[in-house]
């Protein structure tokens, strides 16, 4: 299954948000032990290395949890074409609607994020950090 992470589920593993920490770091587990694809954008980095920073306040240990994370999760581009579909889309989030572009064009089966309300309109299924878990759990039960 490939899955497309957003980004408030990787601040919330890194950064150990209450209560939402525990899903989020069990994600990087299953992603860590290949029982799905995961993904992130790479426009997602920058935010992912802005909001680190801010905690860490060193460029040094903030290039090294990136560095981590690329281990994790692989990196996917959001193009032009992305940014400009985005423009029409009927997600009014405008970045959710070029996370939703980026994971259509990369084929993912999914988007997880704890933002469900901003993909009611996503043609990608989308799903909050519990479902997948449920879902990854359920699939290593049948091998």
């Amino acid at each position: 299954m490939r899955v497309l992470v957003d980004t408030c589920i990787i601040i919330d593993a890194l950064q150990s948000r209450v209560p939402f920490a525990e899903e989020a770091q069990k994600i990087f587990i299953h992603s860590a032990n290949n029982q799905f694809e995961g993904y992130i954008t790479a426009k997602s980095v920058t935010d992912i290395y802005y909001l680190t920073h801010r905690l860490m306040h060193s460029d040094e240990e903030t290039r090294k949890i990136l560095s981590k994370l690329f281990t994790l999760f692989h990196l996917l581009d959001t193009t032009s074409l992305d940014c400009r579909k985005a423009i029409s889309s009927e997600i009014s989030d405008y970045e959710d609607a070029i996370m939703v572009e980026t994971a259509i064009r990369s084929e993912m089966d999914c988007i997880v994020t704890r933002n469900l309300k901003e993909y009611t309109k996503s043609s990608v299924k989308v799903c909050e950090p519990s479902a997948l878990l449920k879902l990854l759990e359920a699939e290593n039960k049948t091998e």
